[in-house]
């Protein structure tokens, strides 16, 4: 039998390979925006194919995990991920651009499922809440995905040559972590979707999700731009690095934040971080005030998502995998209205005053949290008995 050691440091190697490999694509966006001549606006109707392709990927990925242990699913989708991450790098065209990214985030879509489920499950089996720091070990691996993408532009290495590289590395790590993942955790009851009258539970989760993905996705896809058209920084990358390194380290820091303060005071204080550097970065547009603001909103946006996964899997009527994948696909939704959106807006008036949108989505938080723990007060409960049992 797997210890529980091993399965856990093959689960977080997978989070964060998928943060490097993730970064790594992001962190390139300028270069191919310049290489294929592309406006905002052009930008934008691309970066449309990801979320496209993750809606259309995820009723396959519910299906995946409800049928077959997380595990097979988890790497498939993996190294078909990695793969296409070298197809990315080798389009020259807008239209072989497109097949590459629709394929990296259909499989980017089978692999977060899967592995969030495992990481559900996995978290039953420990008495200290660990599925933060999975979260916070994902943009650790971004981190070190966007510092390694800023080392590879500033030595001029070629975009193909820097995905392929990643590529590798991302296979040949998952052949040899794949065996010490969590075996035999097929749910046997929830896997049936209920048609009919939307369960408030999902639905107030989703639209938490929605809303954070709204952010999350635009600072991903927009951070590099705005520090290059906006705050005129050579290196652009480095707005993308700041708020990826303090998202990683409040995700390393959320398990203890919630059970110090709660999940309805960690929502709101996520949405008024969120909300402040956001507009630091809008009224201040220089290098250290858009510095400043990028990590308020890297410490706004970290816990909303573990921490929202975290009580999808409280849910009673479904199983964690179809919990997580129906609350994925407000997520998805996010993804599909805010970056592209920010190119719109930004093509229409300036990118400046499109981040006014990301601010707005932060604030949300606030009224959607407090109407779902108002609906669900066993969720917060049930979170602080497990807490003070794990104390």
């Amino acid at each position: 039998m797997q210890s529980l050691q091993n399965q856990r440091v093959s689960l977080s190697l997978f989070f964060f390979l998928s943060g490097f490999n993730f970064s790594s694509w992001a962190s390139r966006i300028p270069t191919i925006k310049s290489a294929l001549d592309l406006n905002e606006a052009e930008l934008g109707t691309i970066l449309l194919t990801m979320p496209v392709s993750s809606l259309i990927g995820l009723p396959l990925s519910g299906w995946l995990v409800s049928k077959f242990e997380t595990r097979i699913p988890l790497t498939i989708g993996f190294l078909i991920n990695s793969i296409c991450l070298s197809f990315i790098g080798l389009a020259t065209t807008s239209a072989t651009l497109v097949m590459a990214l629709f394929l990296f985030s259909l499989s980017m879509r089978i692999f977060n499922i899967s592995v969030n489920t495992q990481a559900i499950t996995l978290q039953k089996q420990f008495e200290k809440k660990i599925n933060g720091s999975f979260h916070g070990l994902w943009s650790t691996g971004g981190i070190v995905g966007v510092g390694f993408s800023t080392l590879l532009i500033s030595m001029e290495v070629p975009i193909t040559t820097h995905l392929i590289v990643v590529s590798v590395i991302s296979v040949v790590a998952t052949v040899f972590s794949f065996r010490h993942l969590l075996r035999n955790d097929t749910s046997a009851s929830g896997n049936k979707l209920a048609l009919g009258k939307p369960d408030p539970f999902i639905l107030f989760l989703g639209l938490l999700v929605f809303f954070a993905a709204v952010c999350e996705g635009g600072m991903f896809d927009w951070s590099g731009i705005y520090f290059q058209q906006v705050v005129k920084e050579e290196v652009f990358t480095a707005g993308y690095l700041i708020f990826m390194a303090f998202m990683a380290l409040s995700r390393f820091m959320s398990d203890r934040i919630i059970e110090r303060l709660g999940m309805p005071t960690t929502y709101i204080l996520s949405a008024l971080l969120i909300f402040s550097g956001i507009s630091l970065a809008i009224l201040f547009p220089s290098f250290w005030p858009a510095m400043l603001g990028f990590s308020l909103v890297g410490f706004g946006t970290a816990a909303v998502i573990p921490m929202t996964y975290t009580l999808a899997g409280t849910s009673k009527k479904y199983s964690p995998g179809i919990a997580i994948s129906l609350i994925a696909t407000f997520g998805i939704v996010g993804m599909l209205i805010g970056p592209p959106m920010i190119g719109y807006l930004a093509h229409a008036f300036s990118l400046k005053v499109s981040f006014m949108a990301f601010a707005l989505a932060g604030i949300m938080l606030i009224p959607i949290s407090r109407l779902f723990f108002k609906m669900d007060r066993s969720s917060e409960e049930a979170y602080a008995v497990t807490s003070e049992e794990a104390a």
